[in-house]
């Protein structure tokens, strides 16, 4: 399996996510040297996928820091640009990110993460919709297309919310100069929202690299009573995880490898401990019966993208 290393939680004391116990990320410095450590850790474990973004806080900084004790070109680094990071790191704040899709802030934010370069090896649209008018931008695409040539890099997309399998098919067609600008598709995949499967043949059929996120439903697939509707998934879910000896974050990341070949799927884990569990997806392979099973707890993406909105920031 190829594993890579999301950074968004390593990055945000704060994230969006549901959280089974409390955690107390209010000093700063020992939350950084904490995500230092599972950054460290995940190299020496073979992790060489490293995804980032401008707007992940510390991330990007973190991610420098760390990439100048290593010389390994096998390392490969994904950045995103369109989001401001404005909490300031308070518990508290009412707004944490505000997403712009602008020339200027695509000029403003290359040039923080360009230091990135040689390991710089993709560069995404950060949370591409319809809405925003990004992918009719024709000097964002443009921009994009020149970052593309002058230093040989893919350029790439998130998708988020209800309608990623358009916005996907959208940017299938934006051609400049006779060449499709985006090589790689990072989408929301796991077996609640699988609305990836309906367009994953024609990607493939494109040559069209993808990388799976949110394979854990922001932690909706753990035990949690705030949510009975998943009782049985829950049960299943225990089930698979005595049959194969691991825990349900590596049942939930091993059932995006099977169902979506050749992608990379994204741990967001925020410790060492985490880490480890979700890297025990190497370890065993799910029955087809077992993914059958999965797949009858498809949720409609509508209340799906619903319920993930309602999650809290912690």
């Amino acid at each position: 399996m190829t594993l890579g290393l999301g950074t968004a939680a390593l990055g945000r004391p704060q994230y969006i996510n549901v959280r089974l116990e409390n955690s107390n990320n209010s000093d700063l410095e020992t939350f950084r040297k904490q995500s230092f450590s599972v950054l460290e850790h995940a190299y020496h474990l073979g992790v060489r996928y490293f995804d980032t973004a401008t707007g992940y806080g510390l991330a990007e900084n973190l991610l420098l820091e760390w990439l100048k004790t290593k010389n390994d070109s096998s390392i490969e680094i994904a950045t995103k640009w369109g989001y401001t990071y404005v909490a300031n790191f308070n518990a508290n704040a009412k707004v944490h990110e505000v997403k712009e899709h602008s020339l200027e802030k695509l000029i403003e934010q290359w040039e923080v993460s360009k230091p990135f370069l040689p390991y710089l090896k993709v560069y995404q649209i950060h949370s591409a919709t319809l809405e925003t008018g990004v992918l009719k931008n024709a000097a964002v695409l443009e921009h994009l297309m020149f970052l593309k040539k002058e230093h040989n890099i893919k350029i790439g997309l998130t998708t988020t919310g209800t309608n990623q399998v358009e916005v996907i098919k959208e940017a299938l067609n934006v051609v400049i100069n006779g060449e499709q600008l985006f090589d790689l598709f990072q989408v929301t995949y796991n077996f609640l929202d699988q609305s990836l499967s309906t367009i994953y043949t024609e990607l493939i059929r494109q040559n069209k690299a993808i990388v799976i996120k949110e394979a854990l439903a922001n932690g909706r697939i753990f035990k949690n009573e705030k949510y009975p509707h998943y009782k049985e998934l829950y049960s299943a879910l225990e089930r698979l995880s005595i049959k194969h000896n691991v825990g349900v974050d590596a049942i939930s990341l091993k059932y995006c490898e099977q169902t979506i070949p050749n992608s990379i799927v994204l741990s967001g884990a925020s410790s060492i401990k985490q880490l480890e569990e979700n890297l025990k997806t190497n370890l065993f392979s799910l029955s087809k019966s077992d993914i059958e099973l999965l797949n009858t707890f498809k949720a409609t993406p509508e209340s799906y993208w619903k319920e993930r909105k309602n999650l809290e920031w912690n």
